[in-house]
């Protein structure tokens, strides 16, 4: 049974720092991409950011492009996001995914919908005070 578990989250003030982990377990993923979303209470879930099978190249949300940094490790079966100056529009709760059909991709970005995702773990709350 595959299981993805993130941690990290918490509450920070504006301009913090936070890495946020995700660990995989049930199946290797080091062949599929991975992502990041994010929700909050009423909203659709969006896109933060993804990193292709191999670790490169990697995609963004224009929200947090040049904060966010997303990498993985293959053999721990991770993904990570650290978020450097946070503010409070990042607050929300941060989901990480695995897209089932990457595995099989020739697409030379990662995926970035929400809908090419296949697994999904609980959630990590982000709460960034002003």
């Amino acid at each position: 049974q595959v299981r993805l578990v993130e941690s990290g989250g918490g509450l920070v003030q504006a301009g913090a720092s936070l890495t946020l982990d995700c660990t995989a377990s049930g199946r290797p993923f080091s062949s599929h991409d991975m992502g990041w979303f994010r929700q909050t209470p009423g909203k659709e879930r969006e896109f933060v950011a993804a990193i292709r099978r191999g670790g490169t190249p990697t995609a963004y949300a224009d929200s947090v492009k040049g904060r966010f940094t997303i990498s993985r490790d293959n053999a721990k079966n991770a993904v990570y996001l650290q978020m450097n100056n946070l503010k409070p529009e990042d607050t929300a709760s941060y989901f990480c995914a695995v897209s089932e059909a990457s595995y099989s991709s020739g697409s030379y970005m990662p995926a970035m919908s929400l809908g090419e995702y296949d697994y999904w773990g609980q959630g990590t709350q982000v709460t960034v005070s002003s």
